[in-house]
């Protein structure tokens, strides 16, 4: 007797429509372009995930040597400057720092200035 595969093969289209729910045209009505978009899908998702640990690195630079610069200093300087001084804070921690404790970032800054042995910035009037 010939064996059919109806119910798993219905079972697979079931899972894989349900998984591109939301999507436009035939890459949610046909089977193969379905596939073809989930496919695709999983190959930029694999990529983005870790193309966004680089982004957020940027963003957190960005960030840190714009606060540097209001305070005299320079990106590399800070970096250079926290590691001579033992200070293990990363790059995020800095950077977050610098948005919500202003009072907390200053306090780094001199401690970078202190190991360094750079003067401190003229006043701006």
């Amino acid at each position: 007797m010939r064996t059919k595969n109806v119910v798993p093969r219905l079972r697979a289209k079931k899972r894989l429509f349900k998984r591109v729910k939301g999507s436009v045209g035939g890459r949610r009505r046909l089977l193969r372009t379905a596939k073809e978009s989930l496919l695709r899908a999983g190959v930029y998702a694999h990529r983005d995930r870790r193309r966004k640990k680089r982004d957020f690195r940027r963003l957190w630079i960005i960030r840190i040597n714009a606060a540097c610069r209001e305070r005299g200093l320079r990106y590399s300087q800070l970096i250079a400057g926290l590691a001579k001084i033992g200070c293990e804070l990363d790059r995020r921690t800095l950077s977050e720092m610098a948005i919500e404790d202003p009072t907390g970032f200053d306090a780094v800054v001199a401690a970078v200035r202190e190991g360094l042995g750079l003067p401190e910035p003229a006043a701006v009037a």
